[in-house]
Formats: C-alpha cells, sequence, structure tokens
C-alpha cells in the first residue's frame, strides 16, 4: 500500500460518516474500513469487551501497513485511546469524542443536548472533558440505548418502514426526554451527536427539533486532525494521481456494510469478511467477498 494509507475501525457502519470526511479531506489516501458488527453493539457492552476488540482491529489494522488510525467509534475511543496510544507509540491515532467544545461555541441560549451511548456517556475521559466545559454552558445528556442499533439494522434496504419507525420513535423518544429545543432561554439550541452512527438519523432529527437547532458531530474536525497528523505522510505529486482505494471489511455480514455504504458513500466495491480473535489479533482468515 502507498503512503498515507489509513485505517478505520467502527462497531459497525456509524464510521462511515466519518471515512466520508477523510475521503473528502484526504481524497488521494488509501482507507481501510473496518465494522466489527460481528461484535457489537459496543456501546451496550462493557469496557473489557470494546477494549479487547479495539487492540485486535488495531493489531490487524498494523499487519496491512497502514501509517495512521482513526477510531471512528466513540465508545472505543473512550474506552481504548489511551491504551492504545501506548502499545503503538509509532503509529498516530485519532479519535472520536462528542463535540461539546463546538457545540459551546455554537450554543447562544447555553444550554446544548448531548446524545450519546450509555457507555460513552458514563466514561472516565468523556467526564473529564464535560468537567473541562462546566462553567460554559449546560449540558442536557442523554443516553440513546439501541439507537445505533436501529440504524445499523436499517441501512440493508433504503425503505424498510419497520426500521425506519423505530429509528424515528426512538429519536423522538430521546430528544423529548431532553427537554424544549429551541431559540429561547432556557430551550436546547445545540444537539450533539455523539456516536458515529447518529449522523445517519440526523434528517428525523432535524425534523423533530427544528430548523434553528445547531446539529453537531466530529467527523470534520477529526478528517482534519488526521490530516494535520499524515503532513509528510503523502509522496510528493500525490496531490495529482488518481484517487485513492478504498477498501471495506466486516467482521459480521458482508452485505450489510455493502448496502450501507452504497447508500451512503456510493461505493459500490465489494466487502471482505473478516474472522479473528481477542486473544491472538494476529489469527484472522480472510474470506471472499
Amino acid at each position: 500500500m502507498r503512503a498515507g494509507s489509513v485505517g478505520i475501525f467502527d462497531s459497525g457502519i456509524g464510521g462511515l460518516s466519518v471515512l466520508k470526511a477523510l475521503r473528502a479531506e484526504l481524497p488521494h489516501a488509501n482507507f481501510l474500513y473496518i465494522a466489527d458488527s460481528g461484535h457489537a453493539p459496543y456501546g451496550e457492552r462493557d469496557e473489557a469487551h470494546v477494549i479487547a476488540r479495539s487492540r485486535a482491529l488495531t493489531t490487524h489494522l498494523l499487519d496491512q501497513g497502514v501509517q495512521a488510525l482513526v477510531i471512528a467509534c466513540n465508545t472505543a475511543t473512550a474506552a481504548a485511546i489511551d491504551l492504545l496510544r501506548a502499545e503503538n507509540p509509532q503509529l498516530p491515532i485519532i479519535g472520536v469524542e462528542p463535540a461539546l467544545k463546538p457545540a459551546a461555541a455554537l450554543s447562544k441560549t447555553r444550554r446544548i443536548g448531548v446524545m450519546a451511548t450509555r457507555s460513552t456517556l458514563g466514561s472516565a475521559r468523556f467526564r473529564a472533558l464535560l468537567g473541562s466545559l462546566a462553567t460554559q454552558a449546560e449540558f442536557v445528556l442523554q443516553p440513546c440505548d439501541g439507537l445505533a442499533d436501529a440504524i445499523e439494522r436499517g441501512v440493508a434496504s433504503a425503505a424498510n418502514p419497520p426500521t425506519a419507525t423505530e429509528i424515528i420513535a426512538a429519536c423522538a423518544h430521546h430528544t423529548r426526554a431532553m427537554g424544549q429545543f429551541g431559540l429561547q432561554d432556557g430551550e436546547i439550541d445545540t444537539l450533539v451527536l455523539g456516536c458515529t452512527h447518529y449522523p445517519f438519523a440526523s434528517a428525523v432529527l432535524r425534523e423533530l427539533v427544528g430548523p434553528d437547532v445547531h446539529l453537531v458531530d466530529t467527523g470534520e474536525a477529526v478528517a482534519r486532525q488526521t490530516r494535520l497528523r499524515l503532513a509528510g505522510a503523502v509522496p510528493p505529486g500525490a496531490a495529482d494521481s488518481a484517487p485513492g482505494r478504498i477498501s471495506l471489511f466486516s467482521t459480521g455480514q458482508a452485505a450489510h456494510l455493502q448496502a450501507a455504504a452504497q447508500r451512503w458513500l456510493q461505493l459500490d466495491g465489494p466487502v471482505e469478511t473478516l474472522h479473528f480473535q481477542e486473544q491472538s489479533a494476529q489469527v484472522y482468515q480472510g474470506l471472499g467477498p
């Protein structure tokens, strides 16, 4: 693989929202994306499980020669990024976290909603971030149990009425629980999408919270940070080369990731299925699409 290859992993298809931003920021880099759907959802599993999977996926991507790693999962970032950085000091590792700082800069009412998984909201990393901004705004935290899973299951078809209904109902429940949205004093005027799956429900959320409320996710910020960390890694003349390759892998159903990639990123390439264990991250077997 040419210099500038970037490895990306998520518990499922949510990280495609980050891949989309990375592709726009680094059009000539090669990307390897792994959806760990066979071991999802991370947001409702214990920390040991998330750490074990994160280590295994990182080892696999290093074996493929990536020069940077993006953890496109808020839950995995919170649980494992410090450990992975300590174990791989030579590897630029970029994580995602709920965009509280950008939200605080945008908010006028100083009341901000945060939708995230229960694991993310309960992590020490998130609590430290929240504490650092405690004087800047009031953050209304909403654990969105089941929403990422509903979005995962809703990608196989562009029109799946039962799943679409479930996503709408879940979004309505969670936004209602946070309180009133709007631009008046005491209302939530900024909503943080604290899971990489949630941007794929942004149209539903927009309908629920209204046109004036800011929806904030982390994709573009992560892409910019990745470009900065890769500075000098892309060879001279890369700006004039052909678009980079995107390789897609899944530890679950390949067709599931393939449908999501085609629907949201217009990628029509095959998806390879991976099998490897946490106990021995070197042991894996690639299968055909």
